[in-house]
């Protein structure tokens, strides 16, 4: 039985491959953080950032990490969800749409008053399922590294 769930200590291994999986896909690189990562997402500070999977039949399929904020927009917090990545022989199955939907749910248990994210313009995969379940919005991203 499929199931979403937050990440536990032994998941550690397939969450690596997801977690590679996943800068691949952005060719990008972050195994430097990996290992501090990983100990920030077991911790679970309030704010996140906070780790799901999509498990089936013990193999995990698919994360998502998301993070709480406050705003100058609102006094309700928001969330971010900053990755989201499936397996590719996972996809069009349900298990984005399901991780999703699942920090969904902690907004809502959280009485947030909006989840949201980004992605880069290649990702028409993705892109199929986000135009399906959120509204795509107007926002341009800056970014000024600062290292």
């Amino acid at each position: 039985m499929p199931d979403v769930r937050r990440l536990k200590p032994e998941d550690r291994e397939q969450w690596q491959v997801l977690w590679k999986g996943y800068q691949d896909f952005y060719k990008t690189n972050l195994d430097a953080g990996t290992d501090e990562l990983w100990q920030r997402l077991l911790s679970e500070p309030d704010d996140g950032p906070i780790g799901l999977v999509f498990e089936e039949n013990g193999n995990l399929l698919g994360l998502v990490h998301y993070l709480f904020h406050g705003t100058t927009w609102s006094a309700k917090q928001r969330i971010y969800l900053n990755d989201l990545y499936t397996l590719p022989a996972a996809r069009g199955k349900g298990v984005g749409r399901a991780l999703i939907e699942a920090v969904y749910e902690e907004g809502r248990n959280h009485d947030c008053d909006q989840v949201y994210w980004m992605t880069q313009d290649f990702n028409e995969p993705g892109r199929k399922l986000y135009d399906k379940v959120a509204d795509v919005t107007p926002f341009i991203k800056y970014m000024k590294g600062m290292s």
